[in-house]
């Protein structure tokens, strides 16, 4: 890709701005974020990947990945960073594959530095299943939104980046929600969290099922959160008395799954596709094929 290229991807609608930078030489600015992502005025997405090499990335917690390892420079629409997006790292490879930068056969993985640590994508067939690692269970939180009559409680899930998740008890209850603005917490998250509401749905075959809406810190309400479907699966995995550790999450966006392995690990698996590319990022933005 040459001088001022990008391509913008998505994975269940979470859509992303993504630029190819292997030597660390165009760092991303909060500003120049925020300017990409503007929806109107820029080329629009949930947030901005930047691709570049460990070793190069100018971030401490990047950069402790072996040298050469693909880094995912991960930052939300508001300008903010990002320790990790499950959609994003998929998204990420799709990317990497498509631009000539690796090259994975069906059932080959590759290892992605993110500021949550190194993750693993494995390709299967058309989709990508990225390794997220292990998750952690946290305390209980109070969770008001607009359209919701009383606060419920919400369980915090850790996925590398921190979740609040919220059962519902119907789908009606689930569209009404207003998620223009971000729900509160009681007690507040030191640095803000994503906030997933959640109708669980039936277990079947060791097989369970969800719907989910997210908003998301530093990007609002997404179509789809991949580590929101993680700590969604996995909080309503706890509620269930683990009776399952395979769940089918439906998103506004789509489909995902999350499954959990024997050591632990929680694995999603999605599409993730690339929609164009485009050429002058630096200044006006043109469609190419």
């Amino acid at each position: 890709m040459g001088s001022g290229a990008f391509a913008k991807g998505h994975g269940t609608g979470n859509d992303f701005v993504l630029i190819a930078d292997p030597d660390g030489a165009a760092p991303l600015t909060p500003e120049r974020v925020r300017a990409l992502a503007d929806r109107r005025f820029g080329i629009g997405g949930d947030g901005v990947i930047r691709a570049v090499r460990a070793g190069s990335t100018g971030d401490a917690v990047l950069d402790e990945a072996s040298p050469g390892t693909w880094a995912m420079d991960y930052w939300n629409a508001d300008g903010s960073v990002s320790e990790m997006c499950g959609n994003g790292v998929r998204v990420f490879v799709r990317f990497l594959l498509e631009s000539q930068l690796a090259a994975l056969a069906d059932g080959e993985g590759i290892d992605i530095a993110t500021r949550a640590g190194v993750k693993r994508v494995v390709r299967r067939g058309e989709l990508l299943s990225a390794d997220l690692g292990p998750f952690e269970l946290g305390g209980d939180r109070l969770v008001a939104a607009h359209g919701l009559e009383v606060d419920r409680p919400g369980l915090d899930v850790s996925t590398g980046n921190p979740h609040v998740v919220v059962a519902l008890a119907s789908t009606e209850e689930l569209e009404a929600l207003e998620l223009h603005a971000a729900p509160v917490l009681d007690p507040a998250a030191e640095s803000g969290a994503n906030v997933e509401f959640v109708v669980p749905g039936a277990i079947a075959d060791g097989v369970g099922a969800i719907r989910m809406r997210v908003h998301e810190r530093g990007s609002g309400e997404t179509l789809s959160c991949g580590t929101g479907a993680v700590a969604a699966a996995m909080a309503t995995r706890h509620w269930s008395g683990d009776a399952a550790d395979r769940w089918i999450v439906d998103v506004p966006g789509g489909r995902l799954e999350v499954e959990v392995d024997e050591r632990g690990h929680a694995w999603l698996t999605g599409p993730a596709a690339l929609v164009f590319r485009g050429e002058g990022i630096g200044g006006g933005v043109s469609q190419a094929p």
